[in-house]
């Protein structure tokens, strides 16, 4: 851009650009105090007026009479352009001044011969045109830094996974905006404390400790530019969080993060040159904190949910590990007890029977019947035992009891079931019940509910995680209506000891009825898939001893 504006400068042009600034230099402090006058006008501050006295057609002319490139020019036009644009001076409002300036420059050419106030006119709307399009340009790199920057913040927000992590990446992000050489984030916690979560670029110290103390509240409350060699803004060296900065550092920009009136945190930049900040720039960093301050709210939110989630999965698991302990307890008490107690009174039944005369033979009978009923209840001890407290799990492992689980459902229901099995040796010893649950579960739902003629279950691990799938070709059902149901308590039970181990559920199923409607064969029947993640500690360890049992 500059060299396009630079090239539309002939050599003509620039000599009576030369020209015209030895016309002006007599006049120009005149000419300033005078434009500076009607710039007071309008409401300018001191440092608007003087970013467009500088761009003004006398001052460009005076810096080429003066023997500087033309590009140099166009660069000065570009710096105090972006200058005017941090400052919110409207486009509008400098476009306003320089027609005013031009009415200041037309008794200066009234006084030249008629050639070269001719000659002059046609230079200035040359050059006019020439700093409308870098100041354009000017304003649109300005505008385009903030938009980047706002949208690496949300960019930042969204992919960052934990706090430190979001405010470092929101530093870095804030840096170049800033030009500034170091960066560091503080936050106030609810004790009172200082805490730096995150520091970039050189001059920080490296090893920073938590600071208490009211001192720093009311200085860090409201934006702050320091600089140091400023007499009124000396004493902001000891209001620096981290006291190496008032060594390295010649001026710091502080800008606070709030919550309502509350001072939450504070993000402090750090510039090696004495650098004053400029409106539109505190705007955009007060936004930037503003959005941080949200984000590192979230953040700390998301993290203690996550604790929290940890801390609830911790005790889930420990409790399905009392549950199974106590499973095996009563199994044992129902074999020790129970079972032994009731192969007792078969035996003396059937001792009993065996010692009856002959002509008592409807005694015989009736003792039968009842050393019959009492066989039936022993197989049905053992089948809660086996239920309660599967042999198989614990001796052969969880590959032989999803085998076992798949038999029984075969000799109890009519069904052709498929069983694949992929890599279970990777799975924790402790994995192994709940898993083994899962199964029984879905497998008891099939039998009941699904009528279905073929059933395919696969278990795999990879990944850290394990993933099972159930598929029958039932009658299907309504899955919303099932889970939500009340007294209905396996598809709910399945969703909520995989949600407490970590994993995810899916089902899908639909009825007969809902399949007319859709247009398709009715018994598409249902589909089960369960991810459970696979501890990593445990996972190392149990792959470790089967490789050493190997």
């Amino acid at each position: 851009m500059l060299a396009a504006a630079a090239g539309v400068l002939s050599d003509q042009l620039r000599t009576h650009l030369r020209r015209l600034g030895e016309l002006i230099g007599p006049y120009a402090g005149t000419l300033e105090r005078r434009f500076e006058q009607r710039m007071k006008r309008f409401s300018l501050d001191r440092r608007s007026r003087q970013a467009l006295i500088a761009i003004t057609p006398g001052a460009m002319a005076r810096v080429l009479a003066e023997g500087s490139a033309t590009g140099s020019l166009f660069e000065q036009v570009e710096y105090y352009g972006r200058r005017l644009a941090k400052l919110n001076v409207p486009p509008a409002m400098v476009l306003e001044a320089l027609q005013q300036y031009d009415k200041l420059l037309k008794p200066v050419f009234k006084r030249l011969p008629p050639s070269e106030h001719v000659n002059f006119e046609w230079v200035r709307e040359q050059l006019n045109f020439c700093v409308v399009l870098t100041l354009n340009n000017a304003y649109y790199q300005v505008r385009e830094a903030e938009t980047e920057a706002f949208y690496e913040l949300f960019r930042v927000e969204l992919e960052s996974r934990h706090l430190h992590d979001l405010v470092r990446r929101f530093l870095v992000t804030l840096m170049p905006f800033c030009r500034s050489d170091a960066a560091s984030f503080y936050w106030l916690e609810e004790n009172g404390e200082w805490r730096r979560l995150a520091a970039t670029g050189k001059g920080s110290s490296p090893s920073w400790e938590a600071r208490a103390g009211e001192q720093w509240l009311k200085p860090l409350s409201e934006p702050r530019c320091w600089l140091w060699n400023n007499r009124r803004t000396a004493g902001a060296r000891a209001k620096l969080l981290d006291p190496l900065w008032a060594d390295r550092f010649r001026s710091c920009w502080s800008v606070p993060l709030l919550s309502g009136n509350k001072l939450t945190g504070v993000m402090q930049f750090g510039f090696a040159r004495e650098y004053e900040w400029l409106p539109r720039e505190q705007e955009l960093l007060s936004g930037a904190a503003e959005r941080c301050r949200m984000g590192a709210e979230k953040a700390r939110l998301m993290e203690d949910l996550a604790r929290g989630e940890d801390q609830i999965r911790t005790l889930a698991e420990r409790m399905l590990h009392v549950e199974e302990a106590e499973r095996r307890r009563i199994s044992r008490e129902l074999h020790d007890e129970a079972g032994q107690s009731l192969l007792c009174v078969r035996l003396q039944l059937e001792m009993v029977e065996q010692a009856l005369p002959f002509e008592a033979e409807g005694i015989r009978q009736r003792l039968g019947a009842a050393r019959a009923e009492t066989e039936k209840t022993i197989l049905e001890i053992r089948r809660l035992l086996a239920a309660l407290s599967p042999a198989v799990l614990e001796q052969l492992g969880l590959a032989a009891a999803l085998r076992q689980l798949m038999a029984r459902l075969k000799q109890v229901h009519p069904i052709q079931a498929s069983l694949q099995l992929s890599r279970l040796q990777a799975v924790p010893k402790r994995m192994e019940s709940i898993v083994y649950r899962l199964v029984q579960e879905c497998l008891n739902n099939v039998a009941k509910h699904s009528k279905a003629k073929t059933l395919k279950l696969s278990a795999s691990t990879a990944d850290q995680v394990f993933r099972l799938l159930v598929e029958d070709d039932g009658i299907g059902f309504d899955v919303k209506d099932t889970i939500d149901r009340k007294n209905s308590y396996g598809l709910s039970g399945i969703r909520e000891r995989v949600a407490l181990m970590g994993g995810r559920f899916s089902v899908e199923s639909r009825t007969a009825r809902a399949m007319v409607r859709a247009g398709r064969r009715a018994g598409r029947g249902t589909r089960i898939q369960i991810e459970l993640p696979i501890p990593k500690q445990d996972h190392q360890i149990r792959s470790r001893n089967l490789k050493n049992a190997g």
